[in-house]
């Protein structure tokens, strides 16, 4: 369910996945892998935090 939630917020902050990925070191084809599963609430909360981050930044367009 969190994946779900990753994918929800960063659609309503306006924020690509590949930017998270950029940001995470990983291809974005890996990232969506990543997100396949239950990710640990650690690596969670940390792709969570880009999000804000980028979407506070604007630096995803």
């Amino acid at each position: 369910m969190v994946n779900q939630e990753i994918r929800r917020m960063a659609k309503e902050k306006g924020v690509k996945l590949w930017c998270i990925a950029e940001k995470l070191n990983l291809s974005d084809g890996n990232f969506s892998r990543l997100l396949r599963h239950n990710l640990p609430d650690e690596k969670a909360k940390k792709i969570i935090k880009i999000i804000e981050e980028l979407a506070s930044n604007s630096i995803h367009e």
